[in-house]
């Protein structure tokens, strides 16, 4: 399908995780045409970083294409520590912006396929397919779970433009996944070995407590996220706009949601972001 519905080879994402490694390698066993890329979020730990590098050296030597795309916000480059300040609110589970603009906003117009898996979230198993289409036109859109589904041969005779998602291990469970890699005897991101059960950017408030130990461990991730909330509390009072948030340290303090401190965020602060955004 990716080839005659875009004329290009199937696209690969990875991040560097173990959900990646395993689709690459499926791909491979499959025998068809495919490409790898890697959307570069400038959060992820150095061991993260190095092994995706090393990976593509190994791939492109194959012969097979990869590219890391680096990421882009109104038409400039840009990281995790100059978007915030542009944002002027820290990355929640409630607003991840930083996940559309660092990691989802690239492959447009592309047939891809991802590691999202149900076993990951609630919201995955009720929101995610085995086959999906992101177009415009919110009318248009396809979540397929199965083969028998009556949309799919419309859908597969469908020549409009968009992004195509494959979702091909997305019933594997987490044993699955691990079976698999060692069974294959494929070669993992380090980072598990050190104790992470999830790969992705240093911080991220989806994983809960277990950002205090990425921060023991990489601190200047942290002295980075500090430097990132003093410059959003000085654009934000640049434009002579208040918050309750003194300091770069209140910010990061509620930001890994301590005990409610002076400091406190309230809900017209999230209001005038959103406004502010809109």
């Amino acid at each position: 399908m990716s080839l005659r519905l875009y004329s290009q080879p199937l696209v690969i994402t990875d991040s560097g995780g173990k959900d990646s490694l395993v689709c690459r390698e499926l791909a491979r066993r499959a025998g068809i045409p495919y490409e790898v890329q890697h959307n570069l979020t400038t959060a992820d730990a150095p061991q993260t970083i190095y092994y995706v590098r090393d990976t593509f050296r190994k791939l492109e030597e194959q012969g097979i294409q990869c590219t890391v795309n680096k990421p882009v916000y109104k038409g400039m480059p840009v990281t995790m520590w100059t978007l915030i300040p542009q944002k002027k609110f820290p990355p929640t589970r409630g607003q991840r912006y930083c996940c559309q603009i660092l990691k989802e906003n690239h492959c447009k117009n592309r047939f891809i396929t991802t590691g999202v898996r149900w076993a990951e979230s609630v919201k995955r198993k009720n929101s995610r397919g085995v086959f999906e289409n992101f177009t415009s036109d919110i009318s248009r859109r396809t979540i397929l779970n199965n083969d028998n589904a009556e949309e799919r041969l419309l859908f597969e005779s469908c020549t409009i433009k968009g992004k195509r998602i494959c979702n091909p291990i997305i019933d594997w469970s987490n044993a699955n996944v691990w079976d698999y890699i060692s069974s294959e005897h494929l070669e993992a991101n380090p980072l598990y070995g050190m104790g992470f059960f999830r790969v992705g950017c240093l911080g991220c408030p989806l994983a809960g407590k277990i950002r205090w130990t990425e921060f023991r461990m990489f601190p200047t991730y942290e002295r980075a996220y500090q430097r990132a909330f003093e410059k959003m509390l000085e654009g934000i009072h640049a434009e002579g706009r208040q918050t309750k948030w003194k300091t770069a340290a209140d910010v990061f303090s509620w930001w890994m949601e301590e005990e409610t401190i002076e400091g406190q965020i309230c809900l017209s602060d999230l209001e005038q972001w959103q406004s502010d955004n809109e």
